[in-house]
């Protein structure tokens, strides 16, 4: 992976007339000009802007002092996350596969293709600080923009070179603008206001577009989705919040999970199951026919995820505890078997999810998604206040009392366990609950969340040993099968003990803070 780094800035429309100076802007001590660049700029999308239409831009821009493949992904907090490759990583034709990868969710799997170039000449200036670092740099562009017809003209060169079949790119139309661009390098957010002010002293508003590619092409824009709001302070309200933050973790997450970033399966499943257990749970404050569906594919894709999400967690807490078998046991052998057996199943588990993400299927809930965040079919009583976040609460707490007395009464053995894990998965989805209706009703729900929360994870401890005692069996027949588990049998069998030890205690805990809970 490339260079990355957050992005914070601001855009005016027009140039000062005046240069700034360091006087009023804090820690600032110099206003340096920087050398004068030429930059030249292929923008990268889709036919119909898929990448632009969310927020994203993609480039490959030459002269200045960072050429190279920029891409910006707009993040849930309102700044940008930058990503860097050289200009060797990719070619004219060809996007850097990493970032091809990371776009393919908003994509939909659709082809990138020039759709602009941009041209600008410009001034930069850098404001310093009394030990010379660069807080951050004012940038006057004069800007020239080509718009290239890429539905027109497929994979063409970009600046009217000849493509693959001696075809010239086809520019339909070019723009000429001046704009100000202010973006923090390592200074306060304050110097931005500062800077603001300054600017609006001498006339400058705020740009009318986010980004020069949306200025040159937005007569080919759709209009955006209207976002609907629900009542101020109503159930509803805290519901629309809820999905909008889910859905978008889920499309941030999309390319970390393709590229198997550290951690970003498991934050993609629980984000998943969060808004599956909102749809469920409020079903009665939605339009049923829209949501049942997306609950069921939802279910669909959380268990794409799963697959590896278990085998990386299954492998992780074996492998630890195999580290502290004792010595006639071969920890180091049972250790690197452990590894291997849940390093392949893994493996194979995220290449099936990463192809199950290439799916249409996928694709269309994804869309289904987006249509939810931006209106979310809410019926009348989703108007109201705490009354009906009560009454939802207590519906998920007598379904959890329900599943945990029924299981907690049973005979240890696996219809126990079973029992268990179904009173887990609703302990879970009550927890999910109280928080997506949490404003309403404030602190009450967040302890109600809180004490769900440990009952969770105490019947989540009782069936990581269940699933872990199977896993080992499974270790020790494929050992004994591929002939080799003559050294660590004894290792597995001491590791086979291992997983129930403490379980009565994490069932009493579990019944503990359901006691709490109910009274």
């Amino acid at each position: 992976m490339g260079t990355v780094h957050e992005e914070t800035e601001r855009k005016y429309d027009g140039v000062p007339g005046r240069p700034l100076v360091a006087a009023g802007l804090p820690d600032v001590i110099d206003v340096a000009a920087g050398k004068a660049e030429n930059l030249d700029a292929v923008y990268y999308d889709t036919a119909d802007l898929r990448l632009l239409r969310s927020g994203l831009t993609l480039r490959r821009r030459t002269g200045g002092h960072d050429p190279g493949w920029h891409l910006k992904i707009p993040r849930g907090d309102g700044h940008r996350s930058e990503y860097g490759l050289p200009l060797e990583a990719g070619e004219e034709e060809s996007p850097p596969r990493e970032f091809v990868v990371r776009t393919r969710g908003i994509a939909r799997g659709m082809g990138l293709h020039p759709v602009a170039r941009l041209h600008t000449r410009r001034e930069r200036v850098v404001l310093m600080d009394p030990d010379g670092r660069q807080l951050a740099e004012l940038a006057r562009d004069e800007v020239c923009g080509q718009v290239i017809d890429a539905a027109r003209t497929g994979r063409r060169r970009p600046g009217g070179a000849p493509g693959p079949s001696g075809s010239v790119t086809d520019v339909t139309e070019v723009i000429a603008w001046t704009e100000t661009e202010v973006e923090l390098i390592k200074g306060p957010r304050e110097l931005l206001d500062a800077v603001d002010e300054a600017l609006r002293d001498q006339g400058l508003q705020p740009a009318v577009t986010s980004s020069k590619l949306e200025r040159v092409l937005s007569d080919r824009l759709p209009p955006r989705p209207r976002q609907t709001e629900a009542a101020a302070g109503s159930v509803g309200e805290a519901l629309t919040a809820y999905l909008r933050a889910q859905t978008a973790q889920i499309r941030e997450l999309d390319p970390a999970v393709r590229l198997d970033e550290p951690d970003a399966v498991h934050r993609m499943r629980v984000a998943v199951r969060r808004l599956r257990s909102a749809l469920t749970a409020h079903r009665r404050l939605l339009a049923a026919s829209t949501v049942d569906h997306l609950s069921e594919e939802l279910r669909w894709l959380g268990h794409v995820l799963g697959e590896a999400r278990d085998a990386e967690v299954l492998g992780l807490h074996l492998s630890d505890q195999a580290a502290t078998l004792p010595p006639a046991a071969h920890p180091g052998q049972v250790v690197s078997r452990v590894r291997a057996w849940f390093g392949d199943r893994y493996a194979e588990a995220h290449r099936a999810a990463v192809r199950s993400m290439d799916s249409r299927r996928y694709y269309a809930v994804l869309d289904a998604l987006g249509e939810l965040a931006a209106a979310p079919p809410l019926r009348g009583r989703a108007g109201h206040g705490r009354a009906e976040v009560r009454r939802a609460l207590r519906r998920e707490k007598r379904r959890t009392g329900r599943r945990l007395d029924r299981a907690l009464d049973m005979a240890p053995g696996p219809g126990r366990d079973r029992a268990l894990h179904r009173a887990r998965k609703a302990a879970k989805r009550a927890r999910y609950t109280a928080e997506s209706v949490a404003p309403p009703t404030g602190s009450g729900a967040r302890r109600y969340g809180k004490r769900m929360k440990k009952i969770q994870q105490a019947l989540g401890a009782h069936q990581d040993g269940v699933v872990a005692e199977q896993a080992v069996l499974a270790l020790a027949a494929a050992a004994t099968g591929d002939g080799g588990g003559t050294d660590v049998a004894f290792g597995y069998g001491v590791l086979y003990a291992m997983q129930r030890q403490g379980a009565q205690e994490q069932l009493d805990t579990a019944r503990r803070q359901w006691d709490r809970l109910d009274h």
